[in-house]
């Protein structure tokens, strides 16, 4: 699976908003990042961060798609980051961040296309932005 970005989507995203953890670093420990997401689809997912993290970089994913008891595990890619504009300058801008799926499992990819195809139905579908 190879998703290219957000403006070359392969793949349709929905406004379904989940939570979601994603681990990063190379310590024994590696920083949990408890958030939701924006969107999902099949290729990856766009969540909100308080700090953005380097293009690039792989982490950790688990999603709840609060659907099941079966979270979804696999890494992830860092393909994008946009900072969003803070309206008060007391609060911190936080940052749109793109991650692609990697190894995602046969079984979980179909839960999210499952999943997807429901919520585009539904009418779901998220914009480009």
């Amino acid at each position: 699976m190879n998703w290219s970005g957000l403006e070359r989507r392969k793949f349709p995203r929905v406004n379904y908003p989940c939570m979601i953890v994603i681990r990063h670093g190379h310590t024994a420990e590696p920083q949990a990042l408890l958030t939701h997401t924006e969107n999902v689809g099949i290729g990856g997912v766009c969540v909100v961060l308080k700090n953005a993290i380097k293009l690039f970089t792989t982490v950790e994913v688990e999603l709840d798609l609060m659907d099941t008891t079966h979270n979804i595990k696999c890494a992830g890619r860092v393909v994008w980051s946009v900072q969003r504009r803070s309206s008060e300058k007391a609060k911190p801008a936080f940052y749109d961040t793109g991650i692609e799926f990697v190894n995602l499992s046969a079984n979980d990819q179909k839960h999210i296309e499952a999943t997807v195809a429901r919520l585009v139905k539904a009418g779901q579908e998220a914009p480009y932005k």
